[in-house]
């Protein structure tokens, strides 16, 4: 009996119907799937299972028991299913002989080098990588370095109103629907201490603010 060779990464998909399995690259984890085949004995098992339904179960409780679908789905069958399925797959992968890897000759292999690309990096694409990688880096430098907050006021208060016509404020030093200027610092006019533009009296001596 031959030995079956591929990739430690698949995924049985058989049932007592058919045998299906799905390979994956060691490397990037793309799948490939092989044909379904039926499996003559699920089948087989498949029309008990009718049978029985059909005479009040009498054939139903032998043909569903859990022997009987590790049967359809196990031993020489799946054996023979796995290794034709092997031999479908198996031409879109390329074994690394460096590491052992099974990966996808679409993406992971490196043709020119014989290689996987994680023993031998393809230099163009790794290079193209790495000034992706610096353009980042040097963008959010410079975005850091410039200044991102010209022509807004920093001093404006919290609410963001025009006290003058109460509209919503916007960027700049004066308002855009009525052309007042934002005030950013006001006095008592009793006590001279700081109050906000949005108070309507006075923190220290309870002095109405005229607005």
């Amino acid at each position: 009996m031959s030995v079956i060779e591929f990739v430690q990464n698949y995924d049985d998909l058989s049932t007592d119907e058919g045998f299906q399995f799905r390979f994956f690259c060691d490397h990037c984890r793309n799948g490939y799937m092989s044909s379904f085949q039926k499996n003559k004995i699920g089948i087989a098992g498949g029309f008990l299972r009718a049978a029985g339904d059909m005479l009040g179960g009498v054939f139903a409780p032998a043909s569903n028991t859990a022997f009987d679908i590790q049967r359809a789905v196990g031993g020489t069958a799946h054996d023979t299913a796995l290794r034709q399925a092997v031999e479908e797959i198996k031409p879109l992968f390329v074994q690394c002989h460096r590491c052992g890897s099974w990966v996808c000759s679409q993406v992971c292999w490196n043709d020119e080098k014989s290689l996987c690309k994680q023993c031998a990096p393809i230099l163009m694409e790794e290079l193209a990588s790495a000034q992706a990688q610096a353009a980042k880096v040097q963008l959010e430098e410079k975005t850091l370095a410039s200044n991102q907050t010209q022509g807004v006021n920093v001093n404006m208060p919290s609410r963001a109103f025009c006290a003058q016509c109460g509209a919503a404020a916007t960027p700049g030093k004066f308002c855009a629907e009525c052309g007042a200027p934002y005030r950013t610092d006001q006095q008592c006019a009793k006590c001279h201490a700081p109050v906000k533009v949005t108070s309507k009296f006075c923190p220290e001596c309870g002095t109405p603010i005229v607005q």
